[in-house]
Parts: C-alpha cells; structure tokens; sequence
C-alpha cells in the first residue's frame, strides 16, 4: 500500500538521521561523563601501555590477581592509540595525540561498533516478525544507544556480544521455515569472547543456547548430528579460552615481553611450563571477588529489586514497563493453561514457537535481568545489552508506535541528562587544563602544577596528555572529602613556599563552592564550565531559581594565588 511504503521512506530517513546524530555527537565531543569504568577499565591502561603517559591504574589491573582481561581493552582503545601514536611517528600530523584524540579515538571506534546493534535489529526483525524499520527506528532514537554504545564499557561489549548471539542462533531459511543452526563454532567462540570480557555475559547467553539447543533437538537429526554440534561448540570455546588465558597471562605477568629474550633459548616445555605456573584467568578472578559479599558492599549495595524497578524504567522507560504487564498477561495465561487445558501437553511446544505476542523474546529480555538480580550491587549500565530483545518485543504487535510521544519526550530528557549534564563539566575543564599545561613557558623555569579534584568522578589522567616522565603536574584526587580535610589540604598548598613557579588549581562543582570560602585562602583566576551536575552534590532548587543558578550548575576551576 502506498501509505505503508511511505511510512517505510519516512522511518528509513528517521534512522538515517539518529545514526548521523549518534556519530556527529561522538566527534562533537559527548561531554557527558557517565561512570568511572567507561575510563579506568580500557583508555586509561591503554594511554599508559601505549602512549606511555601518566595514568591511574585502577585495581582490577593491578592486583595479584587480576579481575578484567586485557584483550578487549587491547583490541580496542588500544588499536586506536596504536594508530594515532603511527601517525604521530610516521609526522602525518603534529600533534595527533591531544586530548580531544585521547577522547574521541576510542570512542569512535565503539561508536562504529555500536551499528552491530542496527545489523542486528535489521537482521533478527524478520525472523520475530516485526517491521525491521520500526524496530530500527526504535534503538537508534533510545538514548541507551546513543550515550551508552558510544562510550568505551565493558557492558558495551557485552551488549554487542549478546546481539550477535541472538543473530547466530536465530537461523531461518528462506522459506520461512526454522533452519537447522550451522554457526555452533562461531556460537562458541562469541560465548567465550562474552565470558571472558564479563563473566555476567552467562546470564545473557544462556536463553540464546538453550534456543539453539532446542532447535538443534527439534531438528529430528540423529544424536550423532546433534552430538557433532555440541563438539564443535565445546571445541570453539576452549580454543578461545586458551587464546585469552595466554594473551593475559603474559600481559599480567612477568612472563611477559621482558622474559621472551631468556624463552628464547628454552625448550617449549619449559615455556609452557612457566606459563602454566603463573596461568591467569581473569573471569575466575573476576567472580571470587564478586562472589564475596563484603567486595560487593565496598561498590555499593543495592536491594535485589532495584533493576526490576529502578533501573530498566531508567534506561527504557514506558518500554520497560510494557514488557513487565505483557510478562504478567503471559503468565496468568499460561498458568490458566496448565491448570485448566489438560490438552496442553499436545502444544507445549507451541509456547517457545510464536504464539501471540512472542513469549520467547519476554525470555530473552527477563531471564538475564533475574539473574542479574540476584547480585546486591545493580547498577543501570548492567542491564543495556537487554536493549535488543526490548526494541524487538516493542515493535511486535505495534506495542511502542501508541506510546512514542512518550518516548521522544523520554529520550531526549535522558540524552540530555546522561550525555550533556552529568559530571560534564569534567572532561571540557581537562581539556581546558591540557590546553594550557601545554602553551609555551616564557622563562627557562619550568612551571609546576598541582591540580586537585574535590567532589567529582575520578579524573582520567590521560585526558592531561602528560608524558610519565615529566614530573612537574601532580595531580591529587580528593574524591568527596568533607570540608576539614578539604581545608586542610589546600591550605597546604597554599602556604609551600619551597616551590617558586608553582600554580596550583583546585576543580570543585559549584554547589560545594561555598565550602571553599570558608578555608581562608585566595583565588586569582576563576573558570567556570558550564554545564555540571553532579548527582552526589545536588544544586539545591532555590538556587536554581535565582540569578545565580549558573555557577550551581557548573563546575569551577579556581587558581590560588600564592602571592597573598
């Protein structure tokens, strides 16, 4: 019909736009800053390895027992660092690495990644019989997709990883007709690859491969078919696990690029030996110290319903709550069924097939976010991966196409809040700072600066720009000190008098500006980035309201001045 293809055209260009939107918004840069681990669990180390620059490293790499693998953070940020770092070398560009490239570089690269997600959508939409533009339309406009997957999360990944699942056990041949799965050793290398990057990622492979192994059985082929498929899987994933055990192993210890000189001149199995001594395998690391409710409490507790009710209406709003009531529908049918149509046995398979409304989808989204409910510390980010399986469910049945005033309305208001508003004047007040550790020193004296960060997320280092053999930039991360503390410190700084060119910045967000007053010392330059808030320093809503609701929306850097 004339009116269904131009609703086809008009869908296919609304896509097409959000898609530029979510590139565009990555180069522009996002200055939004969502959590520390988009960070301190890939650029950070990377800018370290790589571009040899101060960094922090965070525990999890650190330790004796390391808890994240080194493979993604090294396949990605590490990539792009790799490659600014060839073009720097190579004199294709000046100064290829800045803060903006230290930024945008990675996040480009998981940005393009993201339109695995699209592929995904485009790919699946048929096979669960929803209308493949709609559903596109649908992720490209969520504000999950256009913060979230452009950021450099482990949960980004995974996300990633768990579409590709889904693609790969939802197999049709052109016919419409169920087709027999033939990807059982990609299925196995992309389990393991989800495992070893969050071991959470069983949570979300587990509906796909019970899918995958119903429709292998159902396939009515011999055991001996069926038995093959499961060999290639087991074998798949054991080869992958071998490939990240290593990589990690000689990245964590000292096995590593140092020793190779001395490997050279031993046999093989001494090697293997020593490797198999020091053998790292970080998702077994990563779950002893999860498994242990009191590493959990030190990250935060929350009560075992905060994903059902908190966190899925934070991230997909209406969509969310759609799925709870088509789930509760769902079930009192099903339930009615079992207790009153004895003849249900005959349909039982029916269920998992498509009955009305695409129960197995409802799996696919509730199943992980259960278990991941059983853990006390819930976080939002946790849950993105479950976009795909919510955008499918959403646009079966025209369930989201009643709603989408609400859900323009809800996009724009959580694009705004996560990517432009939360702690975002933290990474433009970097850049600001980089900038201007970086313009020419008159005098033959080189310049000291202490930076110190009070009542922000913790600052990426890397983001200065600084080589890891200048030492003249200190940077102090006060985290959320109280006000005696906070004193105590700047007033130190205030009065060392041993150190003659000596610039010293304090970056604090407006709402706790007040506090520095109160310490007795004075300020000679003031910047003020706006926009800032911070959720843990909340403005107070008079504030907002009166002529001063800019500097309580905003984060400060104050220079001392060391004279007075």
């Amino acid at each position: 019909s004339g009116g269904g293809a131009g609703t086809a055209m008009w869908a296919r260009g609304l896509w097409a736009l959000l898609a530029a939107l979510r590139a565009g918004w990555c180069l522009l840069p996002q200055a939004g800053y969502l959590h520390p681990d988009e960070f301190f669990q890939s650029p950070e180390v990377m800018a370290g390895d790589i571009l040899n620059l101060q960094v922090y490293y965070p525990w999890e790499f650190l330790s004796s027992a390391p808890c994240r693998t080194v493979v993604f953070p090294l396949m990605t940020s590490g990539v792009t660092y790799w490659v600014i770092k060839s073009l720097q070398q190579l004199d294709m560009c000046s100064s290829c690495i800045n803060s903006y490239t230290l930024l945008v570089s990675p996040r480009l690269l998981f940005t393009i990644f993201s339109f695995i997600l699209d592929y995904s959508v485009y790919r699946l939409a048929p096979f669960w019989e929803v209308d493949p533009w709609k559903a596109l339309v649908l992720l490209a406009g969520s504000y999950v997709t256009l913060v979230f997957y452009t950021r450099t999360f482990t949960n980004t990944l995974e996300g990633l990883l768990f579409a590709l699942l889904m693609v790969l056990v939802s197999s049709r041949k052109a016919g419409g007709s169920v087709a027999e799965p033939t990807s059982s050793p990609l299925i196995g290398i992309v389990t393991t690859a989800g495992f070893f990057n969050r071991p959470t990622f069983l949570a979300f492979a587990l509906m796909p491969l019970l899918y995958w192994a119903g429709l292998i059985v159902d396939s009515q082929k011999g055991i001996k078919t069926v038995i093959n498929h499961f060999l290639k899987l087991v074998l798949c994933a054991c080869f992958t696990a071998v490939v990240f055990i290593t990589a990690d192993t000689f990245y964590f210890t000292s096995v590593g690029l140092e020793n190779l000189y001395s490997i050279k001149n031993s046999s093989l199995l001494d090697v293997i030996g020593q490797l198999h001594e020091k053998m790292i395998v970080t998702p077994f690391n990563f779950l002893s110290y999860n498994l242990n409710p009191h590493n959990l409490a030190l990250h935060g507790s929350h009560p075992r319903v905060t994903h059902f009710t908190v966190n899925g209406i934070m991230l997909f709003g209406i969509l969310h709550i759609l799925a709870i009531s088509a789930g509760f529908k769902m079930l009192k049918k099903y339930i009615h069924q079992l207790i009153w149509v004895k003849s249900y046995y005959h349909g039982s398979s029916g269920l998992l097939v498509h009955s009305e409304g695409n129960p197995t989808l409802l799996l696919f989204y509730f199943v992980p976010l259960a278990f991941l409910s059983l853990f006390s510390h819930q976080e939002p980010r946790f849950l993105i991966p479950l976009i795909l399986p919510l955008v499918l469910f959403s646009t079966s049945q025209n369930r989201a196409v009643k709603w989408k005033h609400v859900i323009t309305i809800f996009n724009v208001l959580g694009a705004l809040l996560f990517g432009c508003l939360h702690q975002g004047g933290l990474i433009p007040c970097l850049f600001h700072l980089e900038q201007l550790m970086h313009s020419p020193e008159p005098s033959n004296h080189p310049r000291h600066y202490t930076l110190l960060f009070a009542h922000t997320y913790m600052p990426p280092r890397s983001l200065l720009n600084i080589k890891k053999r200048d030492t003249h930039i200190e940077v102090i991360d006060m985290a959320g000190s109280g006000e005696e503390t906070l004193c105590r410190i700047v007033g130190q700084q205030a009065n060392n008098f041993t150190c003659n060119n000596c610039h010293v910045f304090v970056i604090i967000p407006g709402t706790v500006r007040a506090t520095i007053t109160k310490c007795g010392v004075s300020f000679k330059n003031e910047t003020l980035i706006f926009p800032h808030l911070s959720m843990e320093d909340p403005p107070q809503l008079p504030f907002l309201f009166s002529g001063n609701w800019r500097s309580q929306l905003g984060l400060y850097i104050l220079q001392l001045d060391r004279d007075r």
